[in-house]
């Protein structure tokens, strides 16, 4: 039969690979290529001053009280979660991709104009039709869930159905440019280790900030982890998405953005503490927040653009990754603001002093 199979690790591998020495590439442009241009900048005179006047206008002196919000952006935060969670109990679990759930999936490319509609009836069963690229390349992907029987030799014959079916439907000329085919044990493989990667990089990311913050701190943006993780896969399953392994790979994605931009404003909360260790925590938080305002809009705008891009143009099999992101990205933006501090202020009206002593001590 025509076609090909994908190797479902390969993908999410060529993903974390180019990730990985982007950020280190990223460390080394910021520690050494830029300072050298700063540097060759201001040696040409005294004079001379790094503005950036375009950007920083509208966040330069900002003296928002975010702090007074903190209930409202908790019920929101609440609601959504709740109505995800409420959506996965009636289905009975968060929808599985094929990756996860096993099963095969056909891409077909007609020679003419076909809607969903006619293929989905030439078609028995519970297969799922749906458009692939562009409404004019004609292709749809057709998603056959798996059945009981042995591995290989079921999903060769259930594609094998589709094709027969599709031949004498009397639709258009078609050819089969690709066929992804996932057994119930490579499913349950990638459920594992999905769920192992998920709980390592959470273990990781904690143990960094307990050391950075203290234990005490730390929850916080731990709180605001779990919540930007939490809203990711209840607005996905609300928006009909699957949990694949392009999904998986945006919520380990999301993780590490959430966490950083977390951080650099606590590192300024820990900055204003040592200049006035006995100012209220409360306004120290918010102050902090006001101050990093500028940076978190642009870096988490200049990442929003990015990812819209793929989102409308990267195509159908990169619509769930880049939904994901998007949902991190703001969620991410909105828990720095509205939920680390918040959670981090609670905590420590329980421990007076505690955490104060512990931002001082890091």
């Amino acid at each position: 039969m025509p076609g090909k199979k994908r190797d479902v690790f390969g993908d999410i591998q060529g993903f974390a690979t180019t990730l990985f020495f982007g950020l280190i590439s990223n460390v080394f442009t910021a520690v050494f290529v830029s300072r050298t241009i700063f540097e060759a900048v201001l040696a040409r005179g005294r004079g001379t001053r790094l503005r950036m006047e375009t950007f920083t206008r509208l966040f330069r002196t900002p003296h928002v009280d975010f702090h007074r919000w903190r209930w409202y952006a908790l019920v929101l935060s609440t609601t959504v979660i709740l109505m995800g969670t409420g959506l996965i109990v009636a289905r009975g679990g968060v929808p599985l991709g094929i990756d996860f759930a096993g099963g095969t999936i056909v891409t077909a490319k007609f020679a003419q104009p076909v809607s969903e509609e006619a293929v989905q009836n030439a078609i028995p069963g519970e297969e799922t039709v749906q458009r692939y690229g562009e409404p004019s390349d004609n292709e749809m992907l057709i998603r056959l869930p798996q059945i009981a029987g042995s591995e290989g030799e079921t999903l060769a014959q259930q594609a094998s159905r589709v094709v027969s079916a599709l031949q004498t439907a009397g639709v258009p000329k078609f050819d089969v440019t690709g066929i992804e085919a996932v057994g119930p044990a490579i499913g349950a493989d990638l459920r594992r280790k999905g769920v192992y990667a998920t709980l390592a990089s959470l273990a990781g990311i904690t143990g960094y900030i307990a050391l950075r913050f203290r234990p005490s701190f730390a929850a916080g943006a731990i709180a605001a982890t779990f919540h930007d993780i939490l809203i990711t896969v209840s607005l996905l399953t609300l928006s009909g998405y699957d949990l694949s392994l392009n999904v998986v790979a945006a919520i380990l994605t999301i993780t590490g953005y959430s966490v950083n931009d977390t951080i650099v404003t606590f590192d300024r909360v820990r900055e204003n503490l040592r200049t006035a260790p006995r100012a209220p925590l409360a306004h120290v938080v918010n102050t902090a927040i006001n101050q990093t305002l500028g940076r978190t809009i642009i870096t988490a705008g200049t990442t929003f653009l990015a990812v819209l891009a793929l989102f409308l143009f990267g195509g159908d099999v990169l619509h769930g990754f880049a939904f994901a992101m998007l949902v991190g990205i703001v969620s991410g933006t909105y828990s720095t603001i509205f939920i680390a501090g918040a959670i981090a202020i609670m905590l420590s009206k329980r421990s007076p002093g505690g955490v104060v002593r512990a931002l001082l001590l890091g």
